[in-house]
């Protein structure tokens, strides 16, 4: 009897554990839901996941996919409420992630990304040194998942674009990454990119969509190659039409690659139903392409609709200001000073963009409206009327420093965007000489542009003396962001 029982006792022990094992399935439901979330139709994927819970309550890819649902509606629309809401949820998958089988590449696969997701969603929350430290940790768990296993291909999905970010790190993280003793190369994490991109791998197949879109935002900022991804994503025949993720990276970058047709085109093109995670981001976007063509009613009416709607920090007072130059410039002085000053009073200056709006806000002067069309229009890519605007009037009619250093530094750009690169250099170095010791971003950015050039033509001592230039420059709009693209054009040039 008693050895009957202990009998008893342990096939009933084996039978609950073997129920209670946990596995990482990326089954076909686990997948048309990846699929599904990745075109940001979010409802689609939350069902799809809930079904793939009930055919395995033990398989832990839901969670997984759980992470990427969170991640996108906290990233696009930086709701608090929502934050709120889901923020607690990627530690409980942390805690999930614990008791699958260690064993398994997924284990520290999915741990990793998950404190990748919630770095990038703290930052936009505020949280930086909270997510420096998720980054830290995320970090060293894919490191070791590529050591442990090499053929496990979706490493590279995670580990490139960290490397590429650790080698190119702004000023104002480096007291973080010093501390927690970060280094990254930005050579090695776009190789792993591109070796991942051009697999016949499963892995490499399955999240192919997702890599593409890392790849063409690292390659754009990072390597400083816009018109080759431009013409990669169109060579691609990506879906922009019935995937929004996709969508949204043809007209972001449209947009900062200064073509703002195809940005608009995009946008206007892409299928509008409800079965779509709704986002302002598509408002702002829009009001872009609107300002950048002068179309300033509509342009207005769409900055007026992401103020309205969205709930987040980032690009509020950004938007705010371009709001105000669309009054200023049709005339409604009194709503171009209204709307200014609630650019001193919303949002945040998390990014270069809304320290600058801020700071352009506080000083209670108007830019010269010539100018402000003739930047207007470059930005869209608009450069034939750009130049004949500018051109319209000489340097000397520009009375204040200010406008006759921004006036030298538009020659130079418009010059630069027509392919003028001797004519744009000369101009450059104006703006370098003449903005030397202002606050103004003119002469960093300048000495920014002119390394491009000389990068562009093989001459890399003279390219990285202007990116140390750049870097150099201090007290100056837009730091970080110049530094972070001087020191990737130093580390290109270096072969790192």
């Amino acid at each position: 009897m008693k050895h009957g029982l202990i009998i008893i006792f342990i096939l009933f022990s084996f039978s609950t554990n073997v129920r209670a094992q946990k596995v990482y399935d990326f089954n076909t439901t686990c997948q048309q839901a990846y699929a599904e979330i990745t075109k940001l139709k979010i409802a689609q994927g939350v069902s799809l996941i809930n079904e793939a819970k009930k055919q395995n309550p033990d398989n832990l890819i839901p969670y997984m996919l759980e992470g990427y649902v969170d991640f996108f509606v906290l990233f696009f629309n930086e709701d608090p409420q929502e934050y709120i809401v889901r923020k607690d949820n990627f530690a409980k998958r942390q805690d999930a992630y614990e008791d699958g089988p260690k064993n398994s590449p997924f284990y520290r696969y999915c741990r990793a990304l998950n404190l990748l997701q919630r770095s990038t969603v703290r930052i936009k929350f505020g949280e930086r040194f909270g997510a420096v430290f998720d980054f830290k940790k995320g970090y060293s768990l894919i490191k070791e998942n590529q050591k442990k296993y090499p053929g496990f291909l979706a490493n590279n999905l995670v580990y490139g674009p960290m490397q590429v970010a650790m080698g190119t790190v702004p000023y104002g993280y480096k007291i973080y990454t010093s501390l927690f003793g970060m280094k990254g190369s930005i050579k090695e994490g776009m190789q792993l990119m591109r070796s991942f991109l051009n697999s016949n791998d499963y892995m490499a197949k399955l999240f192919y969509n997702e890599a593409i879109f890392y790849y063409a935002y690292l390659s754009f900022y990072i390597e400083n190659k816009p018109e080759e991804i431009i013409k990669f994503i169109q060579a691609k025949k990506l879906d922009m039409v019935n995937n929004h993720l996709f969508a949204y990276m043809g007209t972001n970058l449209g947009i900062n690659s200064k073509n703002a047709v195809l940005a608009k085109n995009v946008m206007q093109n892409r299928n509008t139903s409800a079965a779509y995670m709704a986002t302002p981001v598509w408002d702002f976007e829009m009001a872009y392409t609107k300002l950048y063509h002068l179309e300033l009613p509509e342009a207005a009416a769409s900055f007026n609709n992401f103020i309205k709607n969205f709930k987040g920090r980032f690009y509020v007072k950004d938007a705010l200001l371009k709001l105000s130059w669309c009054y200023y410039l049709q005339g409604d002085s009194l709503k171009a000073e209204l709307t200014r000053q609630q650019v001193i009073k919303q949002g945040s200056t998390d990014s270069d963009a809304d320290k600058k709006a801020l700071r352009d806000a506080k000083t209670g002067i108007w830019p010269d409206k010539t100018l402000l069309r003739e930047r207007l229009l470059s930005d869209g890519g608009y450069n034939a009327e750009a130049l004949a605007m500018l051109t319209s009037k000489a340097r000397s009619q520009f009375t204040g420093q200010t406008d006759q250093l921004e006036y030298v530094y538009r020659m130079a750009r418009i010059y630069d965007d027509m392919g003028r690169d001797s004519e744009a250099i000369q101009w450059y170095a104006s703006a370098m000489k003449l903005g030397a010791g202002m606050k103004e971003y003119y002469a960093a950015r300048a000495a920014l542009q002119i390394g491009y050039i000389y990068e562009k033509r093989g001459q890399k001592a003279l390219a990285k003396s202007f990116y140390h230039q750049c870097i150099d420059m201090d007290d100056h709009e837009f730091k970080d962001s110049l530094d972070q693209r001087a020191k990737s054009g130093i580390a290109r040039c270096n072969g790192e």
